[in-house]
């Protein structure tokens, strides 16, 4: 059982490897915040759009 524990204690702090790791959930991590941004802005977007658009019509009038 010692040597079970041992290699799990091991395992656990050997860091080799990790960095690939850690820069893949860092990049999900951006994509997802620029997949967000990009929907947040394209619905700002549009809706000043729009507002640009619903006072040139009223201006025609």
């Amino acid at each position: 059982m010692n040597k079970f524990t041992q290699a799990i204690k091991n395992f656990w702090q050997d860091e080799e490897g990790l960095t690939a790791v850690e820069y893949a959930v860092a990049g999900g991590l951006i994509v997802v915040g620029v997949v967000a941004a990009f929907g947040l802005l394209g619905n700002e977007v549009n809706r000043v759009i729009t507002l640009i658009k619903d006072e040139l019509v009223n201006i025609k009038k």
